[in-house]
């Protein structure tokens, strides 16, 4: 016996119409990525004074719903570096109701000497690797998932660079302290700089590699020192001293070559910028308003842009900063 198929309705004249229609219809936007903010402080600690007010910033911090924390430097040059003090701020740190993620700065390691008044940099330094950075984590009560440059075999040492996606932003910290990023005008081989340089170089490579592959709409890079990269081209940090080495200028040359080749922007914030001055005064009288806009933390703070790269150099204190996708800009400081 032969089958016969079952005979198929012919579409109605509206479902035909529907149809097409619907082929016409573009498919639905993709939701718009959400705005937020971070809170960057630079050099919050000069002293144990110091810490019952960083305290109380971290507790308001909270309250603005800043989606992490960063911030630079553990201690002031003129305090100890020791152990009881690292650990003392650690703990610290470790209390911000927010994920917070620390930056070293020069102030930290490169001055430090031991009892016989030599150098002890390079020995606290790995000191501090071990008491802020054993883990794949921010600091602070809430955790942030961090990746270290320290997972990769080559450079098990260099814990202390991390970074991290949010909001489609690649944030990066790298050990660049200031002074020169510590470069030593000695004879011989300068083997710390030397090393942290070629660590230095891979990781920059790797995070802007990383951003390109996954088309992230930022980068934003955080160090102690001011490397430069926004200023004309043939600017060096030393202002005319011809005879020294600029410890930035590889990183500086570098990060420029590479920014120029990313699509997105590229946020550089450091911590080098010192406080304001207040204007001296006139026939003995000073001016009320300039000496407030003088204490006021990172007062004249502002974005200054070079092509698609930004830098903010922060003076001591707090500020924010606002990441809005699909802004001409990016990032915006907030006051």
């Amino acid at each position: 016996m032969s089958m016969r198929r079952a005979a198929v309705p012919p579409l109605s004249a509206a479902a035909l119409l529907a149809l097409a229609l619907a082929a016409l219809t573009p498919a639905a936007a993709a939701p718009a990525k959400k705005s937020f903010q971070f809170s960057v402080a630079a050099q919050a600690l000069k002293g144990e004074a110091d810490e019952a007010e960083l305290q109380r910033s971290l507790e308001e911090t909270e309250q603005k719903r800043a989606a992490f924390l960063l911030v630079t430097g553990i201690k002031s040059a003129s305090e100890a570096c020791s152990d009881k003090l690292y650990a003392q701020r650690r703990a610290l740190l470790d209390k911000s109701p927010r994920p917070l993620v620390l930056s070293l700065a020069g102030s930290d390691w490169t001055a430090c000497r031991n009892s016989a008044g030599r150098s002890n940099a390079i020995e606290r330094l790995n000191r501090i690797r071990e008491l802020f950075f054993d883990q794949d984590e921010s600091l602070g009560e809430k955790k942030l998932a961090l990746n270290r440059l320290s997972n990769s075999s080559q450079f098990r040492s260099y814990a202390e660079n991390a970074y991290w996606e949010y909001g489609n932003v690649l944030f990066a910290t790298i050990n660049l302290p200031a002074k020169n990023n510590h470069f030593l005008a000695e004879a011989g081989r300068n083997s710390e700089y030397e090393d942290r340089t070629v660590a230095n170089r891979n990781w920059l490579q790797r995070l802007f590699a990383l951003a390109k592959r996954k088309k992230l709409d930022g980068i934003v890079l955080v160090s102690d020192g001011d490397i430069g990269a926004h200023l004309e081209e043939g600017f060096s940090l030393l202002n005319g001293f011809s005879t020294k080495q600029d410890g930035f200028a590889q990183t500086r040359k570098q990060v420029r070559a590479l920014a120029d080749k990313f699509k997105g922007k590229v946020l550089l914030i450091d911590s080098a910028k010192k406080p304001a001055k207040a204007p001296a005064s006139q026939n003995g009288a000073a001016s009320a308003s300039a000496s407030a806009t003088a204490s006021a933390p990172n007062a004249e703070t502002a974005l200054h842009w070079r092509g698609n790269l930004a830098h903010l150099s922060l003076s001591p204190g707090w500020s924010a900063i606002r990441v809005t996708p699909g802004s001409p800009t990016l990032f915006t400081l907030n006051p």
